[in-house]
């Protein structure tokens, strides 16, 4: 009998105490967990991106959070890429469209 009590204290306490491990769910739409290359450029580029963001508003932007608005920015933007021949082709329409002076 006393093991059983144990047990149940023991599942009570996890159950109220800390969450399980891993990340607790944020999004409210099925995702997936893809890994990608960056280059260190782009990351630390990334991370200045966040750290301004919090110094300026207050509020933290990870590196997923950043990369998920682009992409859908550029998703919802409509722009037609499906005729992209390479990266640096993609590169260059996407900062023409919205005005860098990259080409």
């Amino acid at each position: 009998m006393a093991k059983r009590r144990i047990r149940s204290v023991r599942a009570r306490l996890r159950s109220t105490s800390k969450p399980g491990p891993g990340r607790p769910p944020v999004h409210t739409e099925t995702w997936s967990k893809v890994s990608v290359v960056l280059f260190d450029r782009q990351v630390h580029h990334l991370d200045r991106l966040s750290s301004d963001i919090r110094a300026k508003r207050g509020k933290n932007l990870n590196r997923a959070e950043i990369i998920r608005a682009l992409i859908d920015g550029l998703l919802d933007s409509g722009m037609d890429i499906s005729g992209t021949i390479s990266e640096a082709d993609l590169r260059a329409r996407v900062a023409r469209r919205l005005g860098s002076p990259y080409r």
